[in-house]
């Protein structure tokens, strides 16, 4: 009866079967026998991390940013606050200190948030990518809502999720190719997606997913907060749709054992291909180093990212891997 429970009404289409959502050129996420084979198999190899590893870096970011300038500044995993147009933009926003259902377990945080929240500026929007624990987090989401009463932008099904927390959370639900009006010059367009989404154990994909494009002042940025690469065409697709892209953020982290993790998240490989399809001029590394969700070690994901670039030929300076606090203008 759970399994047959709706989380968003809405009518048939390429992508939404009535019940459940799904990538028509994507994958079905991993079974629960899957599940179990990666966490209990006897040669599973995690690596250790270290308890706590700080990161250099801590920002305090302006009150507002005008004119041409966009300043991005990382928080930590997929959460970022960018500035322009006058505006105040979360992605993600993940202050807790684990990402789970439950406050006692779970994967908790290495390092401190790039910026402490009591030094966030007025928010103004806030862009939630998907339902899973480290990017949807309610207790965030309520305590932006308290200080700020931001506007908060969504796939289709995550504002059901969001409401029935916390009703004073002032959320809009869109749907893939959808174009949102932020004000200031700033535009999202919510685009496909390798990925999918879930909160427990019988509401897999009732609720979408989706990266943003914004239209900013200093050109198009591509925020994509989780992704498989898959053969690359939603990477293609954007660059065809929404190019010439200025800068694209693009997760590197939490992918291993790659037999369960590649249909959905990239390691720094398939970042860098990602970037040739995508076609953007800059690229920023996130979704590592700050929640070990998977099993390569914390600092992998960076030298991996070195490693790819090398390999494809491709100046470093053009890819560079974030830790929370450092800030990025264009």
């Amino acid at each position: 009866m759970c399994r047959r429970l709706k989380t968003h009404d809405g009518p048939v289409s390429d992508h939404f079967n009535g019940l459940h959502f799904f990538d028509p050129d994507g994958s079905p996420p991993r079974s629960l026998r899957e599940v179990l084979r990666w966490q209990f198999s006897g040669g599973r190899e995690r690596a250790k991390w270290p308890v706590w590893a700080p990161s250099p870096h801590a920002d305090t970011p302006p009150e507002r940013v005008d004119g041409e300038k966009v300043r991005l500044s990382f928080v930590g995993h997929a959460s970022w606050l960018i500035q322009a147009g006058g505006l105040n933009i979360l992605v993600d926003p993940v202050w807790s200190s684990r990402v789970s259902p439950v406050s006692f377990a779970g994967p908790k945080r290495h390092n401190d948030p790039g910026i402490a929240f009591e030094k966030l500026p007025d928010i103004d929007v806030v862009l939630v990518s998907h339902g899973h624990y480290d990017h949807l987090d309610m207790a965030t989401l309520s305590r932006l809502a308290k200080n700020f009463a931001p506007r908060v932008v969504t796939p289709l099904g995550n504002d059901v999720t969001m409401r029935r927390a916390d009703a004073t959370i002032k959320v809009e639900a869109f749907d893939w190719h959808d174009r949102v009006e932020l004000g200031g010059g700033i535009a999202a367009h919510l685009v496909p997606t390798r990925h999918w989404t879930a909160r427990g154990m019988f509401d897999r994909n009732k609720a979408l997913w989706a990266s943003f494009v914004l239209e900013t002042p200093a050109g198009k940025i591509y925020v994509v907060c989780d992704s498989g690469y898959g053969d690359g065409r939603h990477f293609r697709r954007v660059a065809e749709k929404h190019g010439p892209l200025r800068l694209a953020i693009l997760p590197i982290g939490a992918y291993e054992p790659r037999w369960f993790m590649r249909d959905q998240h990239m390691n720094p490989e398939d970042a860098v291909k990602a970037l040739g399809d995508c076609g953007a001029e800059q690229a920023l590394g996130h979704h590592h180093g700050t929640f070990q969700l998977t099993d390569e070690a914390i600092d992998a994901p960076a030298k991996a990212l070195v490693e790819a670039l090398d390999a494809a030929k491709i100046p470093q300076e053009r890819f560079v891997a974030m830790k929370p606090g450092q800030v990025v203008e264009i």
